[in-house]
């Protein structure tokens, strides 16, 4: 997937931010085979659904999932484009990188 426009640096904040902490990475790699309904991933995590609640709030505000509502369910699927942007970050900073050799601190 190919983004036309550089990411906003905040969106890029948020979404490492987002990716910092075990559970939602857990969150993120049960969402890449389906989407998946609040009491699933409560089962599946064995968390609570408060302790749950708090990630994907951070998920959510990162923009890296889509909550959808059926009935009295509550389904989270990711947002793909917004991993583009992450992605599309790293690779110019892995392109725009000068790997220089390291000093020898013991000269």
């Amino acid at each position: 997937m190919s983004i036309s426009s550089p990411p906003d640096s905040t969106i890029i904040m948020a979404g490492f931010h987002a990716l910092s902490d075990p559970i939602r990475i857990a969150v993120i790699e049960l969402l890449t085979k389906q989407e998946l309904c609040v009491c699933d991933l409560c089962s599946r995590l064995e968390v609570s659904q408060s302790k749950l609640s708090f990630h994907l709030k951070n998920l959510k505000e990162a923009n890296l999932i889509y909550p959808r509502q059926e009935g009295r369910w509550m389904y989270y699927s990711l947002n793909l484009t917004q991993f583009a942007y992450l992605e599309q970050y790293l690779a110019g900073v892995q392109k725009d990188t000068v790997i220089l050799p390291r000093p020898n601190c013991e000269e």
